[in-house]
């Protein structure tokens, strides 16, 4: 199982576990992290699917918003700028506008976000690094 935060386009939060995620179906089902209830999650509902480490990240920690000069990468580095002025900086795969959305890992190694599903929905723009 897969422990996720969901971010929804309204801004709402919703943390759990997923064993059922694809980038090509249109839901999935979450399981509560305290409450077991597993509901249906709609993909076009979402901004994004955060695989993560912990559900709760340090707050005073300050994720690197660049790639290092050593850092080697495979894949595009991207920024991803959403339509409500948050950006996220990482390696992107399979990123196509017309596409429900992709994967995106983070560019700082101690990231709590493992790999992030963005939906395009939200995307303002994605620029290349």
């Amino acid at each position: 199982m897969n422990k996720i935060v969901v971010r929804y386009a309204d801004g709402k939060i919703r943390k759990g576990f997923t064993s059922d995620f694809s980038p090509n179906r249109a839901m999935f089902h979450l399981t509560g992290r305290t409450d077991q209830k597993t509901d249906v999650i709609y993909v076009n509902k979402l901004k994004a699917v955060f695989i993560v480490k912990e559900f709760e990240g340090d707050p005073n920690y300050r994720e690197a918003s660049d790639f290092s000069d050593s850092q080697q990468v495979y894949g595009a580095k991207l920024r991803v700028h959403f339509s409500d002025g948050e950006k996220l900086v990482g390696v992107g795969m399979g990123y196509k506008p017309d596409k429900t959305g992709f994967f995106l890992t983070p560019c700082d190694p101690d990231s709590n976000t493992i790999r992030a599903f963005v939906v395009n929905e939200c995307v303002d723009h994605v620029e290349k690094l």
